[in-house]
Formats: structure tokens, C-alpha cells, sequence
């Protein structure tokens, strides 16, 4: 039947979700910008992720270790997963300007672009960050390159991508109410796709995210992720797969970068943080959940990954203060 995605497509789109959920991501959309040059602007580091499409002219993107500046074009869009500190402007030399927390937010609250520079060239940019919660990034993500790179003419990333960064851009100009939730939406839709890409060019120099491009691997881990609590062995993962113990401990260690039974600890840990922190159930469930039939054996096992035990742990992180009210963003 045509319009339906392979298996291999819905593994990899499940473990993606999986993980983002996990996350439990926001989206702080900054706005847009309009400039004329010479402009530069400094944006400060953060641990969220910074989105940044380009609407009209083109940029340089300079971060810490980045070497020669990353050129952008009309269309093109620029994902850093990690955050941190980064510039953009439209020449090498230009002067930069030190983004204030919350100026982009404050003049699009207002109905008006952030206007910078002098008055050159034209160029238009619209820029986003995703807000990550208390749990700490997973295996899978953190391996993701400091900037994934998307070309408004890339013949990978296909015409559902480019209709989204052409929709924020519309958007980014409204004064309707809505507006933001709007781009805000089309951002996390932008996020995935642009991960959905890196993975899809193949050719990954880094094990993470890119082993779900491995239709048998991205099956495993899909099995990992849906039943986390099973008693999966190598060689019930390996038989689910149709590949031999040997091969498919081999490979998965490879794509991924843990050997199987560590990542399915690893994640268990993930999903049990999770319920401490999301839920109200009892330690006892919380550790059915992560597949532990004991509750003593999940409480030596999470303190072993997390270095703090499981009731410690949730009143420790209902008590932290989110990352938005941290920054005042």
C-alpha cells in the first residue's frame, strides 16, 4: 500500500519519539530578526537546543571549535542540539552584537521583528530554542554532531521539511492571535525532521541517533524502548532481528555505542528517573516498570547509574527549579 511507512521507517520514528518525550521538550520560540549589514549577534550558551532558519539573504554560523564559519542560504536551516554559545552575522568581520535573554521574545510579544545593523544588505532570520527538562540527555542524542546543517535544496531532507521552514517563515510574520503556539509547533516539527535527515544521509561518523538508519538495529532498540521491562537477552534481541548473537552484539555495540544489555540498563534507569519524577507511583510499581521484580535489587541499581537513591532522587528534582526560571526566559 503506497503512503505508508516501512517498518524499518516506524522503528526508528518510535525511538525518536521515545526519546524526545523522554526529554520532555519545550520549545521557546526567540522571533525574528531583521537585518542589514554589517550585523553580528553573540547569542549566550544555554543547555537548550537553538533552531535557526534563515528567511531572506544568508549568515555566517560560528561556534566555539566550529574552525571556518558555517555559511547559511535563503531556505537553509541550522539545528544545534547541545546548545552552548554561538554567533551569527554576515560577514566574517562584522562586529557583534550580545543577544539580551529575552529581547527577541520582548519585541515579537510586541508584534515587531528585533531590528540590527546598519544599512546594508538585507537579511531575515527566524531563531527558536528547545528547553530540555530535568532528565539528562539520552545515550542516543548526546552523540549528535554540535550542528546539523540543512540546505533549503537538500535532496534528502524532502519537500515536508521545506514546506514547514517556509510556513514558520509566514508565520514568524503574523500578528494573529495564535501566532506563537503556531511556530512553536512547527519548531519542534522542524526539529525532528532536521535529526530525521542526519540520520537519512547515511555515512554517520558517530555512533547515537545514526543506528537508527540499521533497519535491524533500529528494530531492537524499537523492541527495547516499547518493552523495556521484558527479559531480553542478546539472543532473544538477536533472534528478533534474524541475525546471529555474535553479529548483532558486534553491530549494535558499534551503531550505538553500549553494548545491548547496558543500553537496555541505561534506558530502564531512563524511564524509571522518569516515573520519579512525573509520577506518584510507589518505588515498589516504579521498579516493575523498569523490570525489576525486587524492589531492594532497582533501589542498588539506580543508585549505581545515578549515584543517589530512587526516593532521594525524586524529592531532589521536584524541587529544582526549571530552567526557564533559572534564565528568566
Amino acid at each position: 500500500m503506497t503512503g505508508r511507512p516501512s517498518n524499518e521507517d516506524a522503528y526508528a520514528t518510535d525511538v525518536l519519539a521515545d526519546v524526545l518525550d523522554t526529554m520532555r521538550l519545550s520549545t521557546l520560540i526567540y522571533g525574528r530578526l531583521e537585518l542589514e549589514a554589517p550585523w553580528g549577534i553573540q547569542f549566550p550558551g544555554t543547555e537548550a537546543a537553538h533552531i535557526v532558519v534563515v528567511a531572506r539573504g544568508g549568515a555566517l554560523l560560528e561556534f566555539e571549535g566550529s574552525g571556518t564559519p558555517m555559511a547559511l542560504s535563503a531556505g537553509d536551516l541550522a539545528l544545534l542540539p547541545h546548545g552552548g554559545s554561538y554567533s551569527l552575522r554576515d560577514a566574517k568581520d562584522s562586529p557583534l552584537h550580545a543577544m539580551e535573554v529575552g529581547a527577541c521574545q520582548r519585541a515579537h510579544a510586541l508584534g515587531a521583528p528585533l531590528r540590527l545593523g546598519g544599512t546594508g544588505a538585507r537579511s531575515t532570520l527566524v531563531t527558536g530554542a528547545f528547553q530540555f527538562g530535568t532528565a539528562p540527555r539520552t545515550l542516543l542524542f548526546e552523540k549528535l554532531p554540535r550542528v546539523i546543517h540543512v540546505a533549503a535544496d537538500s535532496s534528502v531532507a524532502g519537500p515536508s521539511l521545506a514546506s514547514a521552514v517556509q510556513l514558520l517563515i509566514s508565520e514568524s510574520t503574523s500578528t494573529r492571535p495564535g501566532a506563537t503556539v503556531v511556530m512553536s509547533r512547527l519548531a519542534d516539527i522542524l526539529l525532528v525532521q532536521a535529526i530525521r535527515t542526519h540520520i537519512a544521509v547515511g555515512g554517520c561518523q558517530k555512533h547515537g541517533l545514526c543506528a537508527l538508519a540499521d533497519p535491524q538495529i533500529a528494530k531492537a532498540l524499537s523492541l527495547i524502548h516499547e518493552r523495556p521491562a521484558e527479559s531480553w537477552t542478546v539472543e532473544s534481541l538477536a533472534a528478533a532481528v534474524a541475525l546471529s548473537r555474535s553479529g548483532f552484539a558486534a553491530r549494535f555495540s558499534s551503531l550505538v555505542g553500549d553494548p545491548p544489555l547496558e543500553y537496555l540498563a541505561r534506558w530502564r534507569m531512563t524511564k524509571a528517573a522518569q516515573l520519579l519524577r512525573e509520577s506518584t507511583l510507589p518505588l515498589s510499581e516504579v521498579a516493575e516498570h523498569a523490570g525489576y521484580h525486587s524492589e531492594a535489587s532497582f533501589n542498588r541499581a539506580f543508585k549505581r547509574w545515578e549515584g543517589i537513591a530512587p526516593g532521594a532522587y525524586r524529592r531532589e528534582r521536584r524541587n529544582r527549579p526549571s530552567l526557564s526560571a533559572a534564565t528568566g526566559s
